[in-house]
């Protein structure tokens, strides 16, 4: 096992009963915090720990960092050697379907702590389910090791005031994964303020995919590089409304070759707790 980005359901299936392997369910709904647990409790791939967006994978106590600001490193590895999970694993994480709520900031975020042997499962539970594929309601009996012996590479992350530091430059740089009438500020059902970062262009991250599964690498790659406008992908930013979607857009663009790119944790509802900072509607 070597995935990186992605993984089909036949692959993660034919290595299932791996040792190497780790695998976490991160189902979330922002609506309803508390259906992803509930949902794992009645039924997940057999092995599966659960790892909440709210309480494992954000701080909801950092004030101007967005809806979900990123947790405290140290206690993030903390919360994987709980969970069993050590350098040496292979680690597959899923939600209920697309990756984007909340496997793929699962995987970004081992990624920040130098992890690369980490995938999400492509369609996730729902492909999974399709295939009428094995699920318990069992919680695994997980031997904990000790805490991950790394810490975020807080040059992966782009700031706030990295980001208004490069608002002069020619579009290409900063991408929002937000849905193009949220992007557009034709309607806002989350934030308090609609629209979006000057400058800006956006990728609505469902547009990776196809039937709820990604595309083919050379398709994304095919779609994205005329967006980069001839910039190097590590020269360019991700984000979308609290830095949970961005990390879809950046699993994409793994998938796609593309690599290098930040993403503004912060994102849209962190650049709008400043009043100063500017905002534009409209394409």
């Amino acid at each position: 096992m070597n995935w990186t980005t992605l993984v089909t359901t036949t692959d993660f299936l034919a290595a299932l009963s791996d040792d190497e392997l780790r695998i976490v369910d991160a189902r979330f709904v922002l609506t309803d915090p508390d259906a992803g647990r509930e949902g794992y409790a009645q039924s997940h791939l057999p092995g599966a720990v659960y790892a909440d967006l709210n309480n494992d994978l954000s701080d909801l106590g950092r004030q101007g960092a967005g809806r979900h600001p990123l947790p405290d490193d140290i206690a993030f590895a903390s919360r994987l050697g709980e969970r069993g999970i050590g350098p040496e694993h292979q680690v597959v994480v899923y939600d209920a379907g697309d990756g984007s709520m909340a496997a793929a900031r699962f995987w970004w975020m081992l990624r920040l702590l130098g992890h690369s042997r980490v995938a999400v499962l492509d369609g996730g539970l729902a492909a999974w389910r399709e295939q009428g594929l094995p699920e318990t309601s069992a919680v695994p009996d997980i031997d904990p090791v000790p805490s991950y012996p790394a810490r975020f590479n807080w040059h992966r992350v782009a700031t706030a005031d990295e980001v208004r530091e490069r608002l002069d430059e020619d579009s290409g740089w900063l991408f929002d994964a937000r849905a193009a009438e949220r992007f557009r500020g034709d309607v806002e059902p989350i934030d308090p303020v609609a629209g979006h970062i000057p400058g800006a262009i956006n990728r609505p991250y469902a547009e990776n995919l196809r039937s709820r599964r990604f595309k083919s690498s050379e398709k994304v790659r095919e779609e994205l590089v005329p967006m980069l406008a001839g910039r190097d992908p590590s020269d360019t930013v991700l984000m979308c409304g609290s830095g949970v979607t961005a990390c879809h857009l950046l699993l994409a663009f793994e998938h796609a070759g593309l690599h290098g790119a930040k993403i503004y944790a912060g994102s849209w509802s962190g650049w709008i707790s400043d009043p100063s900072r500017p905002i534009a509607q409209g394409d």
